[in-house]
């Protein structure tokens, strides 16, 4: 039901191609398979289940109450002395009792027990989003560092066929032996730079599989081209507000401290102790059967205990009025940071493709003889870092755009709730 809810308010904010999307596999990113397994095998995620484990049990405690039957006994010897001696009678009696909720307070901790439930499921909900959040924020800083060693890869293999050309017209006459110099050092610097992004790379990789290990790296580098955001804000917002697992969790903390103050306050009014009595008198001669009751006589701790409830409600009320306007802030940030590394992605490719078509040029004329090596060495350092700054901000905008779709629950949806990818 659920599930269709949230189809429902999709649709009427036209967002629901996305939902489509989510159900196969990103080619930039790991398996649903994959993800579902490192998800489920994170340590916030387990303890987050073993606390609902926790919850549901206390919502049982809760429903069945603390109040036990009593069973009471005991045995008396009444004597006396006269002149034949010691004489006496041996009496004994029994009582069964029990304390009672009432029904007002019985109802009261049955709500309590449901909302503290719906906390956890909600917990175990917000322990997902967040391990899938790291998951996802991994994923891409391995990614960027991979395409750093595939970009110094490539500049290392145009700097080596930039030294044979140069090498050529060495043998021709046509270049001083200092150009051999100049290039093999570019080409020993590029090597050391590839060297590093190799470094970072392995260490990025060890970092993701060493916290989600179920994911398995690719051998191949698979990137896609980023997708522009046409929503505007207030639709995202409206969808990441409606599914927030942390926005869940405080509402149900607050319910659940608003009926605890109501418990405490209905627990100024004593719960009775209800009891039958069978006793034995006089040497068995006399009989003794009945009920009685108890009622504790209330004290000021009771006024105490509700109003230190009422003030306990009050400051969860407050925390979530906070954690909404640092949520609608985290909207504003995500969807801002979505909508902008789209537009920087835009502009790095198209500086990347001239930069890159002007080294081919200026390489061109060197081997003719047209231009320098100086010359030649810049255009392929600008067009270097050009590409670099295309792969990185590639990589920004569809981490961006992912994260997007990751708090709206577009993307690897929880299955806590058992609603399918």
């Amino acid at each position: 039901m659920k599930s269709i809810h949230r189809y429902c308010l999709l649709a009427a904010l036209g967002l629901t191609a996305p939902v489509s999307q989510a159900a196969s596999n990103y080619p930039d990113l790991p398996p649903h398979e994959q993800v579902d397994a490192a998800l489920d095998q994170h340590v916030s995620v387990l303890n987050a289940h073993s606390q609902l484990q926790v919850d549901q049990i206390a919502q049982r405690r809760r429903n069945s109450g603390d109040y036990e039957f009593t069973l009471r006994g005991g045995m008396y010897e009444d004597y006396f002395f006269n002149s034949s001696g010691r004489e006496g009678y041996r009496d004994w009696e029994v009582a069964l009792e029990r304390s009672f909720r009432l029904p007002n307070k019985m109802m009261i901790d049955r709500e309590i027990g449901t909302d503290i439930v719906e906390r956890g499921e909600n917990a175990l909900g917000d322990a997902r989003h967040e391990a899938s959040r790291s998951l996802l924020q991994t994923w891409f800083n391995w990614q960027r560092e991979r395409a750093q060693v595939e970009q110094w890869g490539q500049q290392v293999n145009l700097l080596q066929q930039q030294a044979a050309m140069t090498e050529k017209r060495i043998k021709a006459g046509d270049a001083p032996r200092m150009e051999l110099n100049q290039v093999n050092a570019a080409t020993a610097l590029a090597s050391i730079a590839s060297q590093q992004a190799r470094l970072r790379a392995d260490l990025a990789a060890n970092e993701l599989t060493r916290q989600f290990g179920a994911i398995k790296l690719p051998t191949e580098f698979t990137t896609t081209e980023p997708t522009e955001i046409t929503q505007g804000l207030s639709a995202w917002r409206q969808i990441i507000l409606k599914n927030n697992h942390e926005l869940g969790m405080v509402e149900a903390e607050t319910r659940i401290q608003t009926k605890l103050s109501d418990r405490a306050n209905a627990e100024r009014l004593p719960d009775p102790t209800l009891g039958i009595r069978y006793a034995s008198q006089l040497n068995h001669n006399q009989r003794i059967s009945g009920v009685y009751f108890s009622i504790p006589l209330p004290s000021g701790s009771r006024s105490a205990i509700a109003e230190q409830s009422a003030q306990a409600a009050q400051i969860a009320t407050d925390r979530e009025q906070s954690i909404k306007r640092r949520l609608e802030g985290d909207i504003y940030t995500a969807y801002t940071r979505a909508e902008n590394t789209y537009k920087i992605w835009q502009q790095a490719r198209d500086a990347a493709v001239a930069l890159r078509q002007n080294a081919e040029l200026v390489s061109r004329a060197y081997s003719l003889g047209e231009s320098s090596l100086s010359e030649t060495l810049v255009a392929r350092r600008q067009a270097l870092e050009s590409s670099l700054a295309e792969s990185i901000a590639q990589l920004d905008a569809n981490e961006a755009h992912y994260r997007l779709l990751l708090d709206a629950h577009q993307l690897w949806v929880d299955n806590d709730h058992h609603e399918a990818h």
